[in-house]
């Protein structure tokens, strides 16, 4: 009998470090296990706080399918804002694929101060990565408009990256595209009041796609509510070749290989 290996995939957008392993026997080799064992051949481990960085490192240095990156979430507060060199130097590790997740979040930001120091820590990550020249994660959240607002002011379209865990409209998604971002699907998704995203989940180019996890939040249906990791990644995968009508294995390839070009790995 001819055993079919799953056609690969990838987890673009997670933090292993944050997922509770009490459900994996209390181990990290069975989460990668899990993924592997669904298809997943590669994850992207992704920094919220340069303090993670040497638990980010130690990842990548024992399972040789994790890359990692370098950056301060919007909403993460530190005592000291690195600039771009200090950044630049967090992502210097050879598994240290890109600057993020950086961005800016509204949603629980209300004063003008806090905005303005995101937007300034924004500009430092759009620096750091075009010193490094490594991709860009970013997150936005209620400030689509000032998002690619300073992308374009600080020539992040020159480095590109992708938008993570997209959740705006086809407008955003358009202006993002034409910046050199790809747009990366979630579990979100999959969600059935998400139909404004699934519309875009069917007009972004099937060459400019990416899916991920952002385990472990945002687990995708069926699994809606519990604890999100990265053998789930195949469920986005599934919901966009259902919205696309196009088959399994062309999402799964061309997210992959899309992967590969965004990350600039191989």
């Amino acid at each position: 009998m001819t055993h079919h290996l799953p056609t690969p995939l990838i987890d673009s957008h997670c933090h292993l470090h944050s997922i509770d392993l009490h459900e994996f026997d209390d181990d990290m080799d069975n989460v990668i296990k899990q993924a592997h064992d669904n298809g997943v051949e590669h994850l992207l481990c992704v920094c919220l706080e340069l303090s993670e960085m040497p638990v980010l490192q130690r990842l990548a240095e024992k399972y040789p399918t994790v890359s990692i990156s370098a950056g301060i979430h919007p909403n993460t507060i530190v005592s000291d804002e690195p600039t771009a060199e200090q950044l630049a130097m967090h992502a210097a590790h050879p598994a240290c694929i890109a600057i993020g997740e950086t961005g800016l979040d509204y949603f629980r930001t209300e004063t003008t101060e806090a905005r303005q120091l995101q937007q300034t820590r924004f500009r430092q990550h759009i620096r750091a990565a075009l010193i490094t020249s490594k991709p860009l994660i970013i997150h936005t959240r209620e400030a689509a408009e000032d998002t690619l607002l300073l992308m374009a002011e600080e020539n992040a379209a020159a480095i590109g990256g992708v938008m993570h865990c997209f959740a705006e409209n086809w407008d955003v998604a358009q202006r993002a595209l034409d910046l050199n971002f790809y747009i990366s699907f979630s579990g979100i998704v999959t969600f059935k009041n998400a139909t404004q995203l699934q519309e875009v989940a069917k007009k972004v180019p099937l060459d400019r796609i990416l899916i991920e996890t952002d385990s472990p939040y945002l687990a995708p249906v069926p699994f809606r509510g519990k604890q999100n990791h990265p053998a789930l990644v195949k469920h986005v995968a599934l919901a966009l070749s259902e919205l696309r009508q196009v088959d399994y294995e062309t999402i799964a390839a061309q997210t992959t290989e899309n992967f590969y070009r965004c990350f600039r790995i191989g």
